[in-house]
């Protein structure tokens, strides 16, 4: 039995492989970048002793009003930001360096999904909005309305990885002449027109997710904050971060490959591994969740749990 708690019907993914890879120490600080709905952020405190810390990011203020009437623990603080802000906002509490455990969620929440007026559903009628950050200008509406016909097919194939991508956007374009797309399920039954529906997959799956990464500039956060982590956390502080869907686990991979493996000079000359030249981060390896996850909760199915250790 472990500590996991649900809340509004979403389930943390990957929650006991997480919580045990984070090496949890009583009086330790750690942080969760992305609070979501708190899973994750009461399994770290369920851990922690009386002088031990978390400090949950978020976005999205849904959430982070969530955890203040649900989460109420004086050793949780929460901050209302994107985790690309991280070392902005530790270098005012003066605690750059000081984090013994980082983790990251990079999935789209349940309670977010299952909130038609979010606009992340193309399985529920809403306006097609799709902010993470309700605070920001650009919704998913306006995104479509003011790029080209090339800039919405690079992103469905860059973001969504959608094979049909140029015929998608030109559909889209084409009926925009006569009528803006406002709502989720138009948009979700104009790319229905195009594309076949694959195997358990929803025929706008790719493209909603596109779309979603395209407006919240999803990717470029991402690196930021990811580049941010090495300062932020302490000498065999932890690093963990689930994903759920390649491109996003391919910016992972390669962040922590790049930072722990050896400079190599020009060939004929050996690697440089010394004290000049310290690893950075110790790579741990990955995760994935087990068959009976995946058959409780679908969600999982997709999720790799990739960790890292700084040096």
């Amino acid at each position: 039995m472990h500590d996991k708690i649900k809340s509004d019907h979403h389930d943390s993914v990957l929650f006991d492989e997480a919580i045990k890879s984070l090496n949890i120490k009583s009086n330790g600080l750690y942080i969760d970048a992305t609070l979501g709905r708190g899973g994750h952020t009461q399994g770290i405190l369920n851990k922690l002793g009386k002088s031990g810390r978390v400090i949950g990011f978020d976005q999205d203020i849904e959430a982070i009003n969530y955890a203040g009437k649900n989460l109420v623990d004086s050793r949780l603080s929460l901050i209302h930001s994107n985790f690309s802000n991280l070392n902005q906002h530790l270098e005012k509490l003066k605690l750059i360096g000081s984090v013994d455990g980082i983790l990251m969620d990079l999935g789209i929440s349940s309670p977010q999904i299952d909130n038609a007026e979010r606009g992340f559903s193309f399985n529920k009628d809403g306006a097609l909005d799709m902010r993470m950050d309700q605070s920001q200008k650009m919704t998913a509406a306006i995104w479509l309305r003011e790029s080209s016909e090339k800039d919405i097919a690079d992103a469905l194939y860059q973001y969504g990885e959608e094979k049909r991508s140029r015929i998608i956007a030109s559909t889209i374009k084409k009926y925009q002449k006569n009528k803006n797309i406002e709502s989720t399920i138009e948009l979700a039954d104009l790319i229905k027109t195009v594309v076949k529906p694959g195997k358990n997959k929803h025929p706008a799956t790719r493209s909603f997710q596109a779309i979603r990464i395209a407006i919240n500039d999803e990717l470029k956060m991402l690196s930021d904050a990811l580049d941010q982590t090495i300062g932020a956390l302490k000498k065999n502080g932890r690093l963990a971060i689930i994903t759920f869907h390649s491109i996003e686990d391919r910016i992972v991979k390669h962040f922590i490959q790049k930072n722990s493996r050896p400079k190599q000079l020009p060939k004929g000359l050996p690697i440089i591994s010394n004290m000049s030249n310290p690893l950075i981060l110790k790579d741990l390896g990955k995760v994935k969740p087990s068959t009976e996850e995946i058959s409780i909760n679908r969600r999982a199915r997709s999720a790799i749990l990739r960790l890292a250790e700084k040096c």
